[in-house]
């Protein structure tokens, strides 16, 4: 059991809002890069805790397979995809993004 679910989250919105633009990082990355192991579903839940008004990135974060987990047809599956685009990352059919292009690691240059 969690003893401070606040300062987890703000663990994980922290590395959240360090991914650079037009980059993109895994669920999994984040869990690593948070001190959280492979907890990659706490992650999910962190995000979802974010206030509406937020400024953390939530849409760079993608499942480990390059997908974009939200459902296409949302709201928020259109608004990720849109914000993605917006930076130059290119989502290809199936709503696929190539990791080995975009993917980032703390530490990498920027592509």
């Amino acid at each position: 059991m969690e003893t401070d679910p606040q300062g987890t989250n703000q663990r994980i919105w922290h590395v959240v809002a360090s991914i650079p633009q037009g980059r993109v990082s895994t669920y999994g990355d984040i869990a690593r890069f948070a001190g959280l192991g492979r907890a990659a579903r706490r992650v999910g839940w962190a995000l979802r805790q974010l206030p509406s008004d937020t400024r953390v990135p939530w849409h760079r974060v993608i499942n480990s397979a390059g997908k974009l987990s939200l459902p296409s047809t949302s709201d928020a599956g259109r608004l990720q995809r849109k914000r993605l685009e917006k930076e130059g990352v290119t989502v290809r059919s199936g709503d696929r993004i190539a990791l080995a292009t975009y993917r980032w690691i703390p530490g990498d240059a920027c592509r």
